[in-house]
C-alpha cells in the first residue's frame, strides 16, 4: 500500500503588534489500496497454472484547519465531513477592564459577585469556623513509633497457628 502525504504550514508575524501565528498540519493524504469486490482468481489444475488479479484504488483524505474533512476514492467525488469543535487553546479565566477605560464605562460586577464581596467585606476576611492545627490535630489518633522495622514485620509474617502454639 502506497501513501503519499501533503503537508502544509503557515506563519505570519507581525512585527508592529508583537504578534505572531504559525499552524502546521497533514492537509492531503492519498494512498492506494485494494478496492473492495474487484479481485479475479482463476486457477488450473491440469497446467498447474494460477491466476489473481486484485483491482485497485486511490483514497484520498484531505484536512483543513476549519475542522472539515473531504474523504473519497479518487475520480469519483469527495464526501465532506464537518468535525465536532475541540478546544485547542484553553479559554481564559476572565477578561480584563479595559486598562484606560473610565469607570462609567466599564461592565457593571455581577448581582451574585456584589454580594459574595460584600459577605466578604463583612466578615473581614475571617472563616467563621477556622480552628487552629493544634486542634485539629487533637481530634487524630496518636501516632505510635516502631522501635525496629523488622520486628513489625516479623510480627505480621506468623501464622495464626504459630501465635496460638507461642501463646
Amino acid at each position: 500500500m502506497a501513501t503519499a502525504e501533503l503537508s502544509c504550514q503557515v506563519s505570519e508575524e507581525d512585527c508592529e503588534r508583537r504578534e505572531a501565528f504559525w499552524a502546521e498540519w497533514k492537509d492531503l493524504t492519498l494512498s492506494t489500496r485494494p478496492e473492495e469486490g474487484c479481485s479475479l482468481h482463476e486457477e488450473d489444475t491440469q497446467r498447474h497454472e494460477t491466476y489473481h488479479r486484485q483491482g485497485q484504488c486511490q483514497a484520498l483524505v484531505q484536512r483543513s484547519p476549519w475542522l472539515v474533512m473531504r474523504m473519497g476514492i479518487l475520480g469519483r467525488g469527495l464526501q465532506e465531513y464537518q468535525l465536532p469543535y475541540q478546544r485547542v487553546l484553553p479559554l481564559p479565566i476572565f477578561t480584563p477592564a479595559k486598562m484606560g477605560a473610565a469607570k462609567e464605562e466599564r461592565e457593571e460586577t455581577p448581582l451574585q459577585l456584589q454580594e459574595l464581596l460584600a459577605l466578604e467585606t463583612a466578615l473581614g476576611g475571617q472563616c467563621m469556623e477556622r480552628q487552629d492545627v493544634a486542634e485539629i490535630t487533637k481530634q487524630l489518633p496518636p501516632v505510635v513509633p516502631v522501635s525496629k522495622p523488622g520486628a513489625l514485620r516479623r510480627s505480621l509474617s506468623r501464622s495464626m497457628s504459630q501465635e496460638a502454639q507461642r501463646g
